[in-house]
């Protein structure tokens, strides 16, 4: 039996990371969705594990080659995608969790239809973001008001999603999570 997909995006510092980690603690048989991209790793990335890792070129290339299911060149430059041989493999025996853009969010959606529930996360607001990307502490400064200036943008794209998550309370959103994956799973 083929597996189901779960999607997950949201504006940069919204919490995502944390949800679909949370998600994949427990036991749902999810396989993890790796995106390529052709951004250098950060920290301790490593390829294959976070992302797989391409040049401009030679993501140029997978895209010529049809290899995406979707991709964007989200800053100019930056590739960002998701291989199709990488998510039928795992289908195959799994449920597929993707951590993507919202752009790509909803590209995975219109692709894969009812097989697929797509979950927008969202900060309560747009300062809040800005407090979470400098707590962090792994982004430049003039990264994050790039990336706060595209939030607005990223905003839109709820709309297109079948849930959304407002992550104010952690504890809140990981409960409110769970339920409406274990849900859609069961279906």
């Amino acid at each position: 039996m083929k597996g189901k997909l779960v999607i997950f995006s949201a504006p940069s510092g919204s919490g995502k990371s944390t949800l679909v980690n949370y998600i994949m603690e427990q036991d749902l048989s999810f396989a993890f969705s790796i995106s390529a991209t052709s951004r250098p790793p950060r920290g301790n990335e490593k390829d294959g594990v976070e992302y797989f890792f391409f040049t401009p070129e030679e993501f140029k290339s997978k895209i010529e080659a049809d290899e995406f299911v979707e991709y964007e060149e989200v800053y100019p430059g930056r590739y960002y995608g998701t291989l199709k041989s990488q998510v039928e493999a795992q289908l195959d025996s799994k449920n597929v969790l993707f951590d993507v853009d919202v752009v790509g969010g909803r590209n995975l959606k219109e692709y894969y239809g009812e097989r697929a529930l797509y979950i927008f996360v969202q900060a309560p607001s747009v300062e809040e973001l800005r407090r979470r990307l400098v707590e962090r502490g792994d982004t430049a400064p003039e990264e994050i008001e790039k990336r706060l200036a595209k939030a607005e943008y990223e905003m839109k794209f709820s709309e297109f999603a079948d849930r959304i998550i407002v992550n104010d309370d952690l504890d809140k959103a990981k409960a409110e999570l769970l339920k409406i994956v274990n849900n859609f799973l069961s279906l």
